[in-house]
C-alpha cells in the first residue's frame, strides 16, 4: 500500500517498535542532512545507524546534537537566514535519532516534521516557494522501508 497522506504516515509510524522508529529518523534525516554541515550532527547520525546501539552509547551523541542544535538557534540571526534555519531544523531532528526512546513518543514522527521544516527553510532561502517534496519524500522513505527487509 503507498502513503500518500500524513494519517497513513503516523498510523504507519505507529505501528513501529521503537527501534524500527530510530532506524526510520536517522533515514529522514539523511534525506536533508547535507542543509547542515556540523559534523556533531553527522557523528550523533553514524552513532544511531550502528546495530545493537545502547541508551549508553547515544547518550554523549544526543548532548552533542543538542549543543549543535542550540548554536545553530543562536546563528539564525534576528533577520532570519533561511539556510542557517534549515541547518537548525536538521540538527533538531537529528535529536529523535539519539534520544532515549519514551512510551507514547514517536522518534519518527518527531525527525520527520523537523526534516520538514530544513526543507521549507531551504526553498524558501531558494526562493523556490514552499511546496512541501519533503512529505512526498518521507512517504516514499517510510513505504520502501515497510516493504524491506528491514
Amino acid at each position: 500500500m503507498a502513503i500518500s497522506n500524513d494519517l497513513d504516515f503516523k498510523a504507519s509510524l505507529n505501528d513501529l517498535d521503537a527501534y524500527q522508529q530510530r532506524r526510520l529518523a536517522v533515514y529522514f534525516v539523511e534525506n536533508v542532512l547535507s542543509l547542515c554541515r556540523d559534523a556533531r550532527i553527522s557523528a550523533a547520525i553514524g552513532t544511531a545507524k550502528r546495530t545493537g546501539v545502547t541508551d549508553a552509547e547515544l547518550a554523549p551523541a544526543y548532548q552533542a546534537a543538542n549543543t549543535a542544535r542550540v548554536e545553530s538557534f543562536t546563528q539564525c540571526g534576528k533577520e532570519t537566514d533561511w539556510q542557517a534555519q534549515a541547518g537548525h531544523f536538521v540538527a533538531k531532528a537529528a535529536l529523535a535519532c539519539v534520544k532515549p526512546a519514551e512510551p507514547g513518543v514517536n522518534l519518527a514522527w518527531e525527525a520527520a516534521m523537523s526534516a520538514r521544516m530544513a526543507r521549507t527553510c531551504e526553498v524558501i532561502a531558494l526562493g523556490q516557494g514552499t511546496e512541501n517534496a519533503e512529505a512526498e519524500a518521507q512517504y516514499r522513505i517510510l513505504y520502501e522501508y515497510l516493504n524491506s527487509d528491514r
